[in-house]
């Protein structure tokens, strides 16, 4: 696949993101079932990802940010996940009532939830700081730089990756040397065949250049990650379902559930996207991952707010 998407590639690819589809991967192939079918039946653990709650705009895209996200943590509370990640930008001004008002709805639903910075979350002049303190002050204890870490979960290791801060021309992402070293040393000593998902803000493959949608040192990371046998990379950013596979490594690209975003190319330049009234939800929501014991590929499905 070429680094950038044409229009009529981008839309085929969001095809995928049809409400009630499940998506998998089997021997590098995705594949498409609805829910309830023997794809969607088998048994695990599930974690759900939200991303791009933009809590604090409220312009015509959108004039309740607050009551969508309320609506998506509906639908991941009924789901009943182990946890949740959140792949950045929880709010959009990176003011502390809008961290405030995000926590809130996010800690109601109960489950423990795992943040990335989104580059709206890093406008304060003390950059990560306020949001490392607020979201992740647990998780990057003893990190240098902060604000990427890992954990395990039910086999699983998870690496939250910040690629918001000093971003490139363009609005291109990037890891820095700094963190990549770190990640070197995360997962060495682990052995080939640990599933592992690696949850960021910005696409790590490039999606659309021009619009900086993608992370410019993203081949690093991925050479690190190249001799895991199952590797999911989760992000935000882009508002839509995009997905790619690159031999061992799934790519998935989640909704927000602020508002929507053109296609790549399809629009002059990104930014929030106005639709009907009626149609809002059907653009927003909220993944649901399952990781089945002895297979290798993750389930996700993509569940819209509404129809």
């Amino acid at each position: 696949m070429t680094e950038h998407l044409d229009r009529r590639h981008a839309l085929s690819c969001m095809a995928w993101a049809g409400g009630g589809l499940l998506w998998t991967v089997v021997g590098g192939v995705p594949r498409a079932g609805l829910i309830g079918s023997a794809q969607a039946a088998g048994t695990g653990f599930s974690f759900a990802q939200v991303s791009d709650s933009h809590i604090g705009f409220a312009k015509e895209a959108n004039m309740d940010t607050k009551g969508t996200l309320e609506s998506g943590m509906a639908l991941v509370k009924a789901r009943k996940p182990a946890f949740v990640l959140h792949t950045g930008d929880v709010s959009h001004l990176s003011k502390p009532a809008e961290f405030d008002a995000a926590a809130a709805i996010l800690g109601a639903s109960g489950f423990d939830t795992h943040y990335v910075p989104g580059e709206h979350d890093v406008l304060d002049e003390k950059g990560t700081a306020p949001f490392i303190e607020r979201f992740q002050k647990r998780q990057t204890q003893g990190t240098p730089g902060g604000a990427y870490y890992s954990f395990d979960a039910n086999g699983v290791h998870f690496v939250g990756l910040n690629n918001v801060v000093n971003l490139k021309a363009g609005g291109l992402g990037n890891l820095g040397a700094a963190q990549i070293a770190w990640l070197e040393k995360d997962l060495a000593g682990r052995t080939a065949s640990t599933p592992i998902v690696v949850f960021a803000h910005i696409p790590l493959w490039t999606v659309y250049e021009a619009w900086g949608w993608g992370t410019d040192d993203s081949s690093k990371a991925l050479a690190l990650l190249a001799r895991f046998g199952s590797v999911t990379v989760l992000n935000g950013h882009i508002h839509q379902v995009l997905q790619k596979v690159e031999g061992n490594v799934a790519f998935h690209s989640a909704r927000s559930t602020a508002f929507p975003q053109p296609a790549p190319g399809s629009a002059p330049s990104p930014g929030p996207m106005k639709v009907d009234a009626g149609k809002l939800r059907s653009v927003l929501g909220v993944a649901s991952v399952t990781v089945v014991p002895g297979q290798g590929p993750l389930a996700i499905v993509d569940t819209p707010l509404g129809a």
